[in-house]
């Protein structure tokens, strides 16, 4: 780093996110993701730090939005494809979420996300819509598309979700 270079900083703070799981205990997963968009259940950490933030929800749809930073670049000066894939899963596993019954939650258990052009400051807000495909008890499956405000795509991607019951302490019983 050269002595005129400015330095770069950014903080950030989070809320205990279990707080936020043992109230979906009670919840039915749409309502419970409501609650997140509406700031009545604080986001998870992972947000904040990325700076994603839910923009839509309905049953089997989740819709994050996200402005791209330069701290989000790789080393190649464009944002890292796991900008793309978190937000990928995020709102395809939200989706999952929406359909589910109070006391039930779900874990990612295979994601394939296909990129298609980089994104950078430049690319400006971009959207990533998950749909549910299929949900079973144990399995649900979604898929994703990340677009600009232009309607241009920069990355899809499906999941396969494992669902199961949460308990009071907001652990997983599996």
């Amino acid at each position: 780093m050269s002595d005129n270079e400015p330095v770069r900083q950014r903080t950030f703070t989070w809320e205990d996110p279990l707080v936020g799981v043992r109230q979906a205990a009670h919840l039915s997963g749409l309502a419970y993701i409501q609650a997140i968009q509406q700031g009545k259940i604080a986001e998870p950490p992972i947000a904040r730090l990325m700076g994603m933030e839910i923009t839509e929800v309905a049953e089997g749809r989740v819709k994050f939005s996200l402005s791209p930073g330069e701290y989000h670049y790789n080393p190649v000066g464009v944002v890292h494809g796991g900008v793309a894939a978190t937000l990928c899963d995020s709102a395809m596993a939200c989706a999952v979420q929406t359909l589910l019954p109070a006391g039930m939650i779900y874990t990612t258990l295979e994601l394939h996300v296909n990129y298609v052009r980089p994104m950078t400051m430049a690319t400006g807000v971009v959207h990533c819509l998950g749909e549910v495909i299929h949900q079973g008890k144990r399995v649900a499956t979604a898929q994703a598309r990340l677009l600009d405000e232009q309607g241009r795509l920069y990355a899809h991607g499906t999941t396969t979700c494992l669902i199961f019951p949460v308990t009071q302490g907001g652990e997983s019983r599996e």
